[in-house]
């Protein structure tokens, strides 16, 4: 099995991932029991997290009990943060270094954990092989979009799921040297 980072995220039909001021609400009340069981299938499959700064202090701005124990979470952070549990490390690392220690150190699927920001450097440098929307039938007009930045790529559906919620998953594999049909030239 090749290494995978996998950039997992709920997203609004329009394109959001949060409200503009970080809020989720707008999914959290619509999720059903069938949502549930697919991340916890999904989290079962995965062996390290990856997030950035803005997440984890989103996450820890909630309270309660950190929600991901038993897997290994990198948190690329500059500014000295405390530690939320045992298996979080913290550290001031490019994404690209950060994705190569955890498969050095044999993780194989990587949950690229929130964060357009994180999510956008990633995508551009190439480093996400796949794309898992849980696309939720709201709208929400402005918001933080699924990547802060980006370049044109190709993806492949490899599976969608519909949810008893009316939320659509969709499952791509990204094309990593997919080359573009070439137009216009005659081979003479």
């Amino acid at each position: 099995m090749n290494p995978s980072l996998i950039y997992h995220v709920t997203c609004s039909l329009d394109g959001y991932i949060a409200r503009p001021d970080g809020r989720l609400d707008w999914f959290d009340a619509s999720r059903q029991a069938d949502e549930a069981y697919a991340f916890e299938y999904f989290y079962c499959a995965i062996d390290a997290l990856l997030m950035g700064r803005g997440t984890y202090e989103a996450l820890r701005a909630r309270g309660g009990p950190w929600p991901y124990s038993g897997k290994p979470c990198v948190v690329l952070t500059r500014l000295a943060l405390t530690r939320a549990a045992e298996e979080v490390q913290l550290t001031h690392s490019t994404p690209a270094q950060a994705v190569a220690a955890l498969h050095e150190a044999g993780f194989q699927r990587i949950w690229l954990v929130g964060g357009s920001l994180l999510a956008g450097n990633c995508y551009t440098a190439g480093l996400i092989d796949e794309v898992m929307i849980n696309l939720v039938p709201h709208l929400l007009g402005a918001g933080i979009p699924l990547l802060a930045k980006g370049m044109e790529r190709h993806l492949t559906l490899n599976q969608e799921r519909r949810f008893s919620s009316g939320t659509l998953q969709l499952h791509y594999q990204v094309l990593k040297h997919a080359s573009l049909p070439v137009v216009g030239i005659n081979a003479a």
